[in-house]
């Protein structure tokens, strides 16, 4: 099997979870009885901490002499947690088991990009093809669970997901290379590995990339928490809300597969631009309840709003750190655009839909509109010019 293929593969493992995790999750919680502030608390609070606990996942991960170790660690240690959350914890122990295995899981997807990057632009391969093979197991657990759900309990969206992380943890074994984290075949002294960090934290061009992609990123917080619940309120059954979930990944899967060359030629700053202004559209429009035949021409729109932005920041990162501190770069970045920045969003997102409903979305449009700003600015960075 070539090794973009098991990549892919990788991905799929790690996404057919997320896939049914981010729109559904806030369904089996429901079925719990909380509110959606409470909703809103519980996915927020590891991704507010996400800020602190990614660094430290990072400096940790890169203690081990591969790079796969630390992933087979984290996805057992997150099947641990999704277990425990089938117990009757009430509120106060969902919070914290979910706090553990969200910390934990956020990282595995960072940490894995650390690796394609490398053999991307070591073997010479697009890295759109594995990351794209792991967005179509997206769309499966999109519509799949949707389906699921129109004749089974929610309970079962926390088999599915406990089911795929336990995938993630043999894939790591079997599927990724055994790169190591130093090439040089020793492991730095945590002293170095925190200095990395410092490094860039002190960047301003590195901090207002990953500001820029955060925001944007982050935009999809109502979008991710509240977006099934909202359209059930319009009467938009569950098994359509994996199919509009499942379109806008669709065109994501054919933009990293087949648009290489044009995303080459447009570079990460335009890409990162383009995707601030599609959210704009996007949100702006969702906020405005449309009816179900406008909303299947929205959701084509994510192909700029996250996967363009994504692809950008990826760049972008890469660009602005060094092979010393790689992973601490990519888990910063995913720290603010799936962290702190996300935390805040989502925190937001439960009160507003409580209050206002759909309306909420007019706060990810005002996000986005930011990170448009602050992406602006990066055409002022030289390192970022073509060679």
């Amino acid at each position: 099997m070539s090794l973009p293929v098991r990549l892919g593969l990788f991905y799929s493992a790690i996404f057919v979870g997320t896939g049914a995790s981010s729109p559904y999750m806030p369904v089996w919680f429901a079925d719990r009885g909380l509110s959606g502030a409470q909703i809103g608390l519980i996915l927020s609070l590891p991704m507010l901490a996400r800020v602190f606990t990614a660094p430290l996942i990072a400096v940790w991960a890169d203690s081990f002499k591969l790079r796969r170790t630390a992933l087979a660690f984290l996805s057992l240690a997150v099947m641990a947690a999704y277990i425990l959350m089938a117990l009757p914890l009430g509120f106060g122990g969902w919070t914290v088991v979910w706090f553990a295995a969200s910390s934990a899981f956020s990282t595995v997807s960072p940490l894995t990009d650390v690796i394609v990057l490398n053999r991307a632009r070591r073997d010479g391969f697009n890295y759109g093809w594995p990351r794209g093979i792991g967005s179509a197991a997206f769309i499966v657990a999109n519509i799949g669970m949707g389906a699921v759900l129109t004749w089974g309990s929610p309970d079962l969206v926390l088999v599915w997901i406990t089911a795929a992380v336990a995938l993630t943890a043999l894939g790591a074994r079997l599927l990724l290379p055994p790169d190591p984290v130093h090439e040089e075949g020793h492991t730095a002294k945590v002293s170095d590995r925190f200095a990395g960090i410092g490094e860039l934290l002190r960047d301003p061009a590195f901090m207002t990339a990953a500001a820029a992609a955060g925001l944007i990123q982050s935009a999809h917080a109502f979008y991710y928490g509240f977006s099934t619940l909202a359209w059930k309120q319009q009467g938009i059954p569950e098994s359509l809300t994996g199919v509009l979930w499942g379109v806008g990944v669709a065109v994501e899967v054919a933009f990293m597969w087949f648009m290489e060359p044009w995303r080459r030629r447009v570079g990460p700053r335009n890409l990162l631009v383009l995707g601030g202004v599609a959210a704009v559209l996007r949100w702006t429009v969702m906020a405005f309840s449309p009816p179900l035949w406008a909303l299947f021409l929205l959701q084509p729109l994510h192909v700029l709003s996250y996967a363009a932005t994504f692809l950008a920041s990826l760049q972008l990162i890469e660009r602005l750190s060094t092979p010393r501190n790689a992973s601490a770069a990519q888990t910063i970045n995913s720290a603010l655009s799936a962290g702190v920045l996300m935390g805040v969003a989502t925190m937001a997102s439960g009160p507003l839909f409580d209050r206002f409903g759909a309306q909420g979305y007019l706060l990810m449009s005002a996000m986005s509109v930011a990170g448009v700003i602050f992406a602006l600015r990066l055409y002022g960075v030289r390192r970022l010019d073509p060679a």
